[in-house]
């Protein structure tokens, strides 16, 4: 059982990061003094339930959690600053800082810091979250101590459900679209001019294809736009749905 640290301070340590091709000492006093944080911690950059649902929901929930009093977001592994660079390039996670816990240093102080020498991993930090002020934590979501990689209370909706059970969440949206197609670019501007993030799915990449896109929305023409889940249509029922 891990203990949780509710109304103590953060570990005092000192993050090794590399910014612009330079060295930068972040220290805990930098993140978190007299401001309101949040950290979630996961085992490791790359992996999979870290970069499927972890990490890009609370890139998703960044503006949310930002109305809500949270000026900023931290994801913190142990794994070294190029590689937490990379995975935040990689997954498109503007809304997210990293901080590399290369020598656990964060995560012994914070008692979790485990060993998965099974995996091949040496050790590494347990899955959970929490909501810092000023230093203090205020919050803490731990992850069950059970075999495997549980995830269930580390989440993003779980730490904005404590915060304001009534923040309105963003819309879900979805384009499928191809290359070249005039109104899968109108779609797209009208989203964006209403400030609403999407996905775009392309026709030929990552499996989609006209068989798929008629098997999904019944049509096979683009866009077909999905927001939470029910199908919109293309660019002219977009803008009505937007306009209703």
């Amino acid at each position: 059982m891990f203990e949780n640290k509710e109304k103590q301070n953060v570990p005092t340590v000192s993050f090794r990061t590399r910014v612009n091709n330079n060295w930068e000492d972040l220290t805990t006093d930098e993140i978190f003094k007299g401001k309101t944080v949040i950290v979630f911690a996961l085992p490791g950059a790359f992996t999979p339930t870290c970069s499927s649902a972890h990490l890009p929901r609370y890139n998703q929930l960044a503006p949310v959690f930002k109305e809500n009093g949270v000026d900023d977001i931290y994801c913190l592994s142990v794994n070294d600053t190029f590689v937490m660079n990379a995975w935040g390039a990689d997954q498109d996670s503007e809304n997210i800082k990293f901080l590399p816990d290369g020598n656990g240093e964060f995560s012994q102080g914070m008692g979790l810091l485990v060993d998965k020498k099974d995996l091949g991993f040496g050790k590494r930090s347990w899955r959970y979250s929490m909501l810092v002020k000023d230093g203090v934590i205020e919050k803490m979501f731990i992850e069950e101590d059970k075999p495997g990689d549980p995830f269930e209370v580390s989440d993003a909706d779980t730490i904005l459900n404590y915060i304001n059970p009534n923040a309105e969440l963003p819309k879900l949206v979805s384009i499928i679209s191809k290359p070249g197609c005039s109104h899968c670019q109108r779609a797209r501007e009208v989203l964006e001019q209403k400030g609403m993030p999407y996905e775009e799915i392309k026709l030929g990449q990552g499996g989609m294809s006209l068989t798929t896109l008629k098997a999904v929305s019944g049509k096979t023409t683009t866009p077909q736009v999905f927001i939470n889940g029910e199908l919109i249509g293309g660019a002219d029922e977009l803008i009505k749905y937007i306009n209703q």
